[in-house]
């Protein structure tokens, strides 16, 4: 099972790749994961990616598939992946195709977690962040039990810069731009399904979980 996710920032693509992971014990993947680990690590291929994030450079796509491509080296992928933004554009999905037909291999199920733009402000902008211990809360949906206070460490929660409604519209600017036209080119592979991202969380998984069982 071998699969990307796909969808705006804030179109819940992060939750939904948990429940997958959890539902068919394979690995949760994403860049900044990979990133983070590698890193801590201090492998040679996290201090290559640390020297570009210390002066605020993105990290080149050949460096970004190799870290993934060592990633998939690991024995919990034996069984497949699912993978969490990466792809983001053309150019990288055409080049992770092409370091996995080495390899025989290929992404089987490309699921677009389709959200409107109005709803992702909406959502984003209600989000509340601990920057302690990194929970994150919801105005409406997932609130504290203090307000403004996290459960778990009592550290107050904020809105971060991000989540800021005139931030998150550049951030879906740049994601219509560059990682939607990964759309049609997953679709033209004949691999690509799209799913309502909006409601509830419990059917927005079991949607999926029908096309993964197709």
């Amino acid at each position: 099972m071998k699969l990307v996710l796909l969808g705006a920032p804030g179109a819940g693509k992060g939750t939904q790749a948990k429940r997958i992971a959890e539902n068919y014990n394979i690995p949760h993947i994403s860049t900044g994961d990979i990133f983070r680990e590698n890193i801590k690590n201090n492998t040679e291929l996290g201090q290559k990616a640390k020297a570009y994030m210390d002066q605020g450079l993105l990290v080149p796509d050949e460096l970004v598939l190799e870290l993934i491509m060592e990633r998939f080296k690991a024995p919990d992928c034996k069984n497949g992946y699912v993978l969490d933004g990466f792809p983001r554009t053309i150019p990288q999905a055409k080049a992770l195709d092409e370091a996995l037909e080495k390899n025989n291999d290929r992404i089987e199920y490309a699921i677009n977690v389709d959200v409107d733009d109005d709803v992702i402000i909406n959502r984003m902008s209600g989000r509340r962040a601990c920057l302690n211990c990194g929970r994150t809360y919801h105005v409406k949906t997932l609130r504290p039990k203090v307000e403004d206070t996290c459960d778990y460490c009592n550290s107050k929660l904020v809105l971060r810069d991000d989540d800021k409604p005139e931030t998150v519209k550049k951030r879906l600017d740049v994601y219509h731009k560059q990682t939607q036209p990964l759309l049609d080119y997953y679709n033209e592979k004949g691999i690509l399904h799209n799913v309502d991202g909006t409601g509830e969380i419990d059917r927005i998984y079991n949607d999926i979980i029908n096309i993964l069982k197709a």
